[in-house]
């Protein structure tokens, strides 16, 4: 008998005339308990915690120890039967507790509360796009409005502080 697995999520397949297939199933069921829709207590955990409840998820960090060892950047979530581990793939997206924001899974790495698009739209209206071409203090003219000028600085580096503008 092979140990076939789902391309994805490695989730284990029932084979014709499996004995216990209920092993198997019981076991995808736990996996796709932890990768569907996570949400993680904390990123970047090395040591697995004393006493988890089950349920509980962890994203495990880069240098990983005891029953974690060689498991970096999976998810760990305990089980009744113990940890079950999931390797993210490109995309997978996390809620962290902790952070009390999304993580995502990108380029062999999770990235902590960054998220990528080309505009953000509240309420079917555009409120940011893509970064505009950088705009000059104001400086020369002929008329001088000290205040003006002050108002249009401070304008131009909230613009610039938000990255709106370069």
């Amino acid at each position: 008998m092979t140990d076939e697995r789902s391309p994805r999520l490695a989730l284990p397949l029932l084979q014709p005339g499996q004995a216990q297939k209920e092993v198997d199933h019981n076991e995808a069921l736990a996996l796709l308990d932890i990768a569907v829709q996570p949400v993680v207590e904390a990123v970047s955990v090395d040591v697995p915690p004393a006493a988890p409840a089950a349920g509980q998820c962890w994203i495990v960090g880069a240098a990983p120890g005891g029953e974690w060892a060689g498991r970096g950047a999976m998810l760990a979530g305990w089980t009744a039967s113990g940890w079950r581990y999931v390797a993210p793939v490109e995309g997978m997206v996390a809620w962290s507790l902790a952070d009390r924001v999304a993580v995502r899974f990108e380029a062999g790495a999770w990235r902590v509360g960054e998220m990528r698009a080309t505009r953000l739209l509240v309420g079917g209206e555009q409120v940011i796009g893509a970064r505009r071409a950088a705009i000059a203090d104001p400086a020369g003219g002929t008329t001088v409005d000290g205040a003006a000028r002050a108002t249009l600085r401070e304008v131009l580096a909230a613009l610039r502080g938000h990255g709106l503008i370069a």
